[in-house]
């Protein structure tokens, strides 16, 4: 059996021949020409503990087509009948000395092959050689077992190196090298100098558990790498036993370690900025919104109550925070005297006159009694509207100050309460930044757009942004265009708020002098600047050309889709034309005044 033997099968009788048959020695049926040669390939076992069966796995990972034979009476011997032009001996005899066993060839020694776990810690880069015991069984179920019990892990793997890093930064930055498969010199050099160097002599394999930094270990430092699923099985036991495999550390320093890296790694990764959580801006604007109604309502409420004691306070005061006030001040109008009209004309914003007149109101009202429990609940409710609009006071500065911080060129270009709106409505920032233009121009009008297309009638031109100031001051025939110019520059304002590292309003405010230019541009003719220019010229005052390049470019791919359109515009003549062929061609105003009419 030690030696390979080249034969050929008959296709009648299915009997064995040595190649040196022409025709079949039991059926006499001559040789096809198209049968290749079939090698039987004796694979002497070193173990006795290790089965046939994990053979015919590791032969089926490297031939194609073969079969076993178990014919055999020496139970550590095992034959593979494989086709001769898919065997490959060299890579079969590598495969199968990993589980011990020797291919009898031309040497016929016993390979030896030594297996290293390279496990990536907080801490630093670890490396485990795998210790070769006849005890230990080789397949992954074995493997499984011996992670969990401390005792038989560590008698399966030993330590052989171990480089700590050198400090938080240096564990952040070496983990996000190991996660995008980069081998930097850091590990480099760990390897280099504690594996051996490859080569035919040592059949040396590194286990490593990133499938990514496998391929480019074995591409840039030429060692056989292994991704497989007993890999995984041992770096997972390292993880669980890694605080008593590493005995450089400390107690506890392994899990604080993690604790540590897992949250540099998440925020590295997610680039959270607790200044910058669109989410508390959503929230805000929501219960803005709801505080308005409900003040509006307790107010309404408040003059309906007092009015039945006092009903020509409501034509003198009109506020509903000046009125709960007021009525809270007041009371009872009969104990209303000249003494109150410093305090009145506090409330009043110091306009005596007005309080001199509910002086003159009270003293001639014409109202009825309460009592003093009916005094009593109107005071407490006028001071729950008081309470109210206070805190909506504050709310409203608070959400002006974290536009600035979360959307400043947003903020900027369209004003805080619209800007918070537009993402309050799309459910993020981000969720805003890749809306297109168009859908911008419309996002608040849902209902009348469907409408429209169900109705086959015309299409809203605005939704939420109507509410700008741009929009009010553009004339009837030129809204249309406003409001496109304005979707397109909040879609601009979005993007560059979303992705921009260090927040500046520089840009918010150019773009919003660029929506003012194109409202003048309509009124009289007056030509707009070239947006290049533009973001040229804010990008040169930051003096941080690197930062802001990105935004730049989605300046000008926007100025050329720009300018693609334009052609478009010639034949449909339904929408604006560039700015600088605006400027260039007055002649084509004509048509745009078409396209807006169309619509």
């Amino acid at each position: 059996m030690g030696d390979n033997e080249t034969y050929w099968e008959c296709e009648s009788c299915q009997m064995e021949n040595t190649s040196e048959d022409t025709e079949c020695c039991s059926c006499g049926q001559e040789r096809p020409a198209s049968k290749f040669a079939h090698i039987k390939v004796g694979l002497v076992l070193g173990v006795e503990a290790i089965p046939k069966t994990q053979l015919r796995a590791v032969r089926v990972s490297v031939t194609k087509g073969a079969s076993v034979d178990d014919d055999a009476d020496d139970k550590n011997t095992l034959t593979i009948v494989t086709n001769a032009k898919n065997v490959d001996k060299a890579g079969l005899r590598v495969v199968v000395a990993m589980a011990g066993a020797v291919v009898p060839g031309s040497s016929g020694e016993m390979i030896e092959a030594t297996l290293f776990v390279l496990f990536e810690s907080a801490s630093g880069y670890a490396l485990f050689e795998r210790i070769q015991s006849e005890e230990i069984g080789q397949e992954l179920e074995e493997v499984q077992k011996a992670a969990l019990d401390l005792a038989k892990f560590g008698r399966y793997i030993k330590l052989k190196s171990f480089a700590p890093f050198k400090s938080a930064a240096h564990a952040l930055e070496n983990i996000m090298d190991v996660t995008e498969g980069i081998v930097n010199d850091h590990l480099k050099s760990f390897l280099e100098l504690n594996l051996p160097k490859p080569g035919k002599k040592n059949a040396a394999q590194l286990g490593v558990g990133e499938k990514t930094l496998a391929g480019q270990i074995k591409s840039i430092l030429g060692y056989d790498c292994v991704s497989n699923e007993t890999v995984t099985e041992l770096i997972r036991g390292l993880r669980l036993h890694g605080d008593k495999m590493l005995r450089q550390l400390k107690e506890g320093d392994f899990y604080r370690a993690q604790l540590g890296l897992g949250h540099a790694y998440s925020r590295a990764k997610v680039k959270f900025n607790v200044n910058r959580s669109d989410n508390m801006i959503i929230q805000a604007i929501n219960l803005l919104d709801q505080l308005d109604k409900d003040v509006n309502t307790f107010s309404m409420r408040v003059r309906e109550w007092y009015g039945w004691h006092f009903p020509e306070l409501v034509k003198v005061v009109n506020d509903n925070y000046q009125y709960a006030r007021c009525c809270k001040l007041i009371g009872n109008k009969a104990n209303l005297t000249e003494d109150a009209l410093p305090e009145l004309e506090a409330i009043l914003s110091q306009d005596a006159i007005k309080a001199k007149q509910v002086i003159s109101a009270a003293n001639a009202s014409m109202g009825t009694d309460l009592s003093e429990i009916d005094f009593t609940n109107i005071e407490a409710f006028a001071d729950r509207v008081i309470s109210l609009t206070e805190y909506r006071t504050r709310l409203h500065g608070y959400l002006v100050s974290k536009m600035h911080q979360v959307a400043p060129n947003l903020s900027a270009l369209i004003g805080e309460m619209v800007g918070a709106r537009l993402i309050s409505h799309a459910g993020s920032l981000t969720n805003l930044c890749k809306y297109p233009a168009s859908t911008v121009q419309i996002l608040g009008a849902e209902k009348a757009l469907f409408r429209a297309l169900k109705t086959r009638g015309n299409t809203p031109k605005y939704g939420l942004i109507y509410h700008s100031t741009f929009i009010g001051r553009a004339a009837t025939k030129n809204k249309g265009r406003i409001s496109r110019i304005l979707a397109n520059k909040c879609s601009i304002a979005s993007r560059i708020d979303c992705f921009l590292e260090k927040p500046t309003s520089k840009y918010g405010e150019v773009l919003k002098a660029q929506v003012e230019e194109r409202l003048k541009f309509y009124e009289d003719g007056s030509t707009p600047r070239k947006n290049t220019d533009v973001m040229s010229a804010v990008v040169k005052e930051l003096g941080d050309l690197d930062d802001e390049e990105a935004p730049v470019a989605e300046k000008r791919k926007a100025t050329d889709a720009d300018g693609e359109k334009k052609k478009k515009k010639k034949k449909s003549k339904d929408v604006d034309a560039d700015e600088e062929s605006a400027a260039e061609k007055p002649k084509k105003k004509k048509k745009k005044s078409k396209g807006d009419d169309d619509e």
